[in-house]
């Protein structure tokens, strides 16, 4: 049985671009011929998604195998981690959540799910020609090395080589690396093939002499100077740049509430795409205005979330704006805030059992229990302005929801799902506007609100917007990179036979 080769990308720090710089290789292994899988061992983030086999997974990964243009696979990352708070989180091994663990507790018994983090990417390995194989935070976590499964740990248990990548739009590139480089073991050292500075802006020439320098420390080669890509590629998590805009200077006006355990935003990135609309995300009063649309998105904490939106005094304000006919959109836990109650009984969802009034302006009541609603999806919308738009997408979210109304859309099977109210929306569904079809209704909707005309607005679907951006980014790394250093660290050359 064949084994597929394989480099791991590991960074100086999270957010140093790990997750593109391993969707742009994959993009160019691709493009090679070869066939690619990406592979964590280990995510932390509240962007997830849901496979064709309702496994649940990160979207680092699901961005990476849409890269490779393969089906995203749960063994791909075989464990996700989702914060629920700042020392806990929910345990997702294997696509299903095995429940809410400390860090302490985690960070005891993680080293037990070696053979899971080994049996997914042995199987990987044995059916692709490439893994690429993404790192988590830094491999110089001194008080994390001793039981380290995704960083230098991983690349032993596999036999990986590395490429180390640093984020020179930080500042401090050079102290990055060299540090990084100076605190690990020699044999940890020995694994790493070439460093990489990413997100450069200016002329390269400028910084030869640090170059020079930097690997005359370190005995190892730069093999690429990355400059700072402008694509529009989803993010991995809440280090997002996007949940920092705060205006956004297009004729309509969406608010985004940002939440503080807020999930899946990558939902309204195809929002963001179109010409006549204004995204962008509001943490307080004075921030909201008068928006054409405000939406609540998914949440990892329904509950405390929705006490967060009490007590921060947004919650008045969005029902202000309901009751003066301003459309409201609630996804996934958004949309279980939009509700006239919600029941944790036995404390599964807030870890402690109770009952919180909703928002009031859905007439919906839910429920939550231990069981994870994991599928993906497809419907027709059902609503008003919006009947008709065909969307495709997964629901991911724990809790039963009993609606009294109308519904927001209706599944393949006839089911009504959602809850809709004059002007008030909500719906389990995740990926609502990718296919194009509901945001082109949404955008009529609001222009026709405002007196606007819609037409002459270019949009392409997502989907085919998505693969111009992953060229775009594969471009720009393959211009950036010594490639062949880096096949050559594989023990691959480009013209290999696949």
């Amino acid at each position: 049985m064949s084994r597929a080769k394989c480099i791991m990308v590991q960074g100086t720090m999270s957010g140093a671009g790990k997750s593109l710089l391993c969707a742009a290789l994959c993009r160019i292994f691709a493009q090679d011929g070869w066939r690619v899988a990406p592979f964590k061992s280990q995510n932390m983030a509240l962007n997830s998604f849901v496979t064709k086999d309702g496994a649940e997974m990160g979207r680092a990964q699901v961005v990476q195998a849409q890269a490779a243009g393969v089906e995203p696979d749960v063994r791909m990352n075989p464990i996700l981690l989702k914060p629920s708070s700042d020392v806990g989180s929910q345990v997702i091994v294997n696509g299903k959540a095995r429940g809410q663990m400390s860090a302490a507790d985690y960070f005891k018994m993680k080293r037990t799910l070696i053979p899971d983090i080994l049996e997914a990417y042995n199987s990987l390995a044995a059916e692709n020609d490439i893994i690429v194989i993404e790192g988590a935070g830094s491999p110089a976590e001194i008080n994390l090395k001793a039981d380290d499964i995704v960083n230098m740990g991983l690349a032993k248990l596999v036999d990986a080589p590395v490429l180390l990548a640093g984020d020179i739009d930080r500042g401090g590139v050079f102290a990055q690396l060299y540090g990084t480089v100076e605190l690990l073991e020699p044999e940890e050292r020995a694994r790493i093939k070439g460093l990489v500075i990413n997100k450069f802006r200016g002329d390269v020439e400028i910084l030869r002499p640090g170059l020079a320098m930097l690997e005359e420390k370190t005995h190892l080669p730069v093999v690429g100077v990355v400059p700072y890509l402008r694509v529009e590629i989803e993010d991995e998590d809440s280090l997002s740049d996007r949940l920092d805009a705060k205006r956004a200077v297009k004729p309509l006006d969406i608010a985004i509430l940002r939440l503080p355990h807020v999930s899946n935003f990558t939902d309204f990135i195809p929002l963001e795409q179109h010409p006549l609309l204004g995204v962008r995300y509001v943490q307080n009063p004075r921030q909201l205005g008068t928006p054409d649309l405000v939406i609540l998105p998914g949440t990892k904490n329904t509950m405390d979330d929705l006490r967060w939106l009490r007590e921060s005094g947004l919650e008045p304000l969005v029902q202000k704006l309901a009751a003066s006919g301003t459309p409201v959109l609630g996804v996934c836990g958004g949309y279980q805030m939009l509700g006239e109650e919600l029941r944790d009984p036995a404390g599964e969802e807030s870890g402690t059992p109770g009952t919180l009034r909703g928002l009031g302006l859905l007439p919906t009541v839910t429920t939550f229990n231990a069981e994870k609603h994991l599928t993906q999806t497809e419907a027709v919308t059902a609503a008003g302005p919006f009947a008709g738009a065909r969307l495709t997408g997964y629901e991911i979210h724990a809790g039963r929801t009993e609606v009294r109304g109308e519904g927001f859309c209706t599944l393949a099977d006839g089911t009504p799902e959602g809850c809709v109210q004059g002007n008030v929306f909500g719906t389990y569904l995740h990926g609502l506007f990718d296919t194009g079809e509901l945001t082109e209704k949404l955008t009529a909707f609001l222009c026709s609100r405002k007196g606007l005309d819609p037409a002459g607005a270019d949009l392409i679907p997502m989907e085919q917007y998505r693969q111009q951006q992953f060229d775009k980014l594969a471009d720009g790394v393959r211009a950036a990179l010594d490639m062949p250093a880096v096949y050559a660290a594989m023990g691959l050359q480009k013209g290999d036979s696949v």
